[in-house]
């Protein structure tokens, strides 16, 4: 089972990190894209490039990537059904590997346009492994399991980052030399896949319930639990099989008519949305200004940086231990209660970050607490929610769902969130504040606790919401 989980994450969830944080890696990264940019243009036209225009191709290049990620994660869901959680993973490595080709000839043939390609298809990549990942890993869990497996997803995802800010330094790939070399490099992870990978069986509840094929549903448990061990598994499996009673797996759409499913449809929309605005990219976008006001030099700063990475890797693999003793409720609001008391230390830091000289060391210290909690609770949790709420027809609609309100919130935060920082500076942390508090208020209203319940035992408790108490 770990075993299973390092071969699915390898090429799933750390491919997102890792491109994510190669764009804004602690380099001079930009500097060489714009470089290349300009010299490709004066090149074929025989004129520099405009600055307005070249402003405009590098937002096109950073900002492709999560246009593809909403592609993907609109079908990587029907993957998932047709090619199995197993084959839609190994698919999407192919797609991974083209995107690495058309980065890395972008440089030597100077034809930029490759390196928007390139973006967009890694993207993808990206988009589709959000969404299958985890519901091949929710599968495959047994119940007691269940919520540090699922865990395995965000450790991989803040090792991806990790990986990246390392990778991305000038002394390895993030020299003026070798860029080209550092976005073609997503490749190593897909083919890692792609070795990996094909010696682990296929979800045993796609096999059973969504194939009917009972023979390779019980030989894949017998892998993953051993011989004597699978028969508890099997006999939950066939429970929600019978239950299903032949019913086909759902569309995205489905979902929004059946009263059945609202208050995990309305939960799984509140918490992916309360995950991407909670003011985690406001923290990475202050990092460096605190670390220049705390005395560090600049070309210390990416050193530095790195320990934000650092942070937010500890705390997932803190969360997996933690997630099937303590919980999913007190973890989930605990996070974003602790975001919300750091948002308010940051406010108060950042407005007299002048008056005295320690000032700036509370708000280093605010920084790495505020990501500690983020990745403790909203970072860490909300993907295996995802994965409970649902029983297994509807959950790669489910999945789908989540990953395209995920990536337009991550869209629309990249968008607005320059102009929030300017009007509202240090200030535009009490908008987050706001939107944690009140994130982790509709959880304790909502949520009940999943840890060690069957789908259908949590199915069971949103009954109660869906059709109210008496039903």
């Amino acid at each position: 089972l770990f075993l299973a989980v390092c071969a699915v994450g390898i090429g799933g969830t750390f491919q997102y990190g890792y491109n994510v944080s190669i764009i804004n890696a602690p380099t001079q990264l930009k500097n060489h894209i714009h470089k290349f940019l300009n010299e490709t243009w004066a090149s074929r036209y025989g004129k520099e490039l405009d600055p307005d225009l070249l402003t405009f191709l590098w937002s096109v290049i950073a900002s492709i990537f999560s246009l593809g990620g909403l592609c993907g994660a609109l079908f990587g869901g029907s993957m998932a059904i047709r090619l199995g959680r197993k084959g839609a993973l190994l698919m999407n490595n192919v797609i991974a590997i083209l995107a690495s080709i058309l980065m890395g000839i972008s440089f030597p043939t100077g034809l930029f346009e490759l390196l928007i390609a390139g973006r967009f298809l890694i993207g993808i990549n990206s988009g589709i492994g959000l969404c299958v990942q985890p519901l091949y890993i929710g599968e495959v869990a047994p119940k007691h399991l269940r919520g540090g497996m699922a865990m395995g997803s965000s450790i991989f995802l803040t090792g991806g980052i990790l990986t990246g800010q390392i990778i991305g330094l000038r002394e390895l790939l993030g020299g003026e030399a070798h860029w080209p070399l550092l976005l073609s490099s997503s490749c190593v992870p897909a083919f890692a896949q792609l070795l990996f990978l094909p010696w682990f069986p296929e979800s045993p509840r796609y096999l059973l319930i969504d194939r009917g094929d009972e023979l390779s549903c019980a030989k894949a448990l017998k892998r993953f639990h051993g011989s004597s061990d699978y028969g508890r598994e099997m006999e939950d499996i066939q429970r929600e099989f019978f239950a299903l009673d032949g019913e086909k797996p759902r569309k995205p759409w489905q979902l929004f008519t059946d009263r059945g499913v609202r208050w995990q449809l309305i939960t799984i929309i509140v918490m992916t949305m309360g995950q991407q605005l909670s003011g985690i990219n406001a923290i990475y976008f202050y990092a460096t200004y605190i670390f220049k006001q705390a005395g560090i030099s600049a070309e210390k700063i990416p050193y530095v940086t790195l320990g934000t990475g650092a942070c937010e890797c500890l705390t997932a693999l803190t969360c997996g231990l933690l997630i099937d003793s303590v919980g999913r409720r007190y973890l989930i609001i605990g996070g974003y209660l602790l975001m919300s008391l750091w948002s308010t230390v940051l406010t108060f830091s950042l407005t007299y970050q002048e008056l005295y000289p320690w000032v700036p060391y509370i708000s280093m210290a605010s920084i790495f607490a505020f990501i500690l909690s983020f990745g403790l609770g909203p970072g860490g949790i909300t993907n295996t929610l995802t994965a409970e709420l649902f029983i297994q027809s509807s959950r790669p609609a489910a999945y789908m769902i989540a990953g395209t309100i995920s990536w337009i919130s991550f869209f629309t935060i990249g968008m607005l969130f320059p102009f929030i920082v300017n009007g509202l500076k240090q200030y535009c942390f009490v908008v987050f504040l706001l939107e944690c508090f009140f994130a982790a208020v509709f959880i304790f209203f909502v949520i009940p606790e999943t840890k060690n319940k069957s789908f259908l035992d949590i199915k069971k408790e949103f009954h109660k919401l869906n059709f109210g108490r008496n039903a």
